[in-house]
């Protein structure tokens, strides 16, 4: 698997908001309830501690991407798999051979949104995966070309 050194990162905001992990001790949340399983392999084969995130939110209004943030940890068994009250348990995941990770997240700061329509308009960002109809992955890599037009848009 290529390495990268970014990464989009989807979440909603109604379970955890750029808000909510900018005020989280450390500005740092457990990036829980991935249950794909190519997501999953990013987090477990590609993803080092300190690259970059772009924060999106999704399923709501305004999809888009609202923040930027870090990979602050490896990656490490996602509890909520074991936690039948979870809307993300997975009967069939056994803790000696656990089946979904987790990576933390560092908020670094909040950004203006840019929006699925912005995003769309920028010539450098056409191959952006979460622009590719029919991509539903909630991690996908960034270029490092794509990552500069991001910064750029938001200088």
């Amino acid at each position: 698997m290529p390495s990268t050194q970014h990464w989009l990162m989807k979440s909603e905001p109604d379970e955890c908001s750029i808000d909510d992990a900018l005020a989280a001790p450390g500005r740092t949340v457990p990036w829980t309830g991935v249950r794909n399983y190519q997501a999953r392999n990013f987090m477990r084969d590609a993803m080092r501690v300190g690259n970059g995130v772009l924060f999106y939110h999704s399923s709501c209004a305004e999809p888009g991407i609202v923040g930027i943030a870090r990979v602050a940890s490896g990656s490490r068994a996602d509890p909520t798999q074991f936690d039948p009250a979870s809307p993300y348990h997975d009967p069939a995941s056994k803790p000696e051979s656990p089946r979904w990770l987790l990576v933390d997240v560092q908020a670094l700061r909040k950004t203006r949104l840019l929006g699925l329509a912005e995003l769309r308009g920028v010539p450098a960002l056409a191959g952006m995966r979460v622009l590719q109809r029919g991509n539903r992955l909630s991690i996908t890599p960034v270029t490092p070309a794509e990552w500069r037009a991001i910064e750029a848009l938001l200088a």
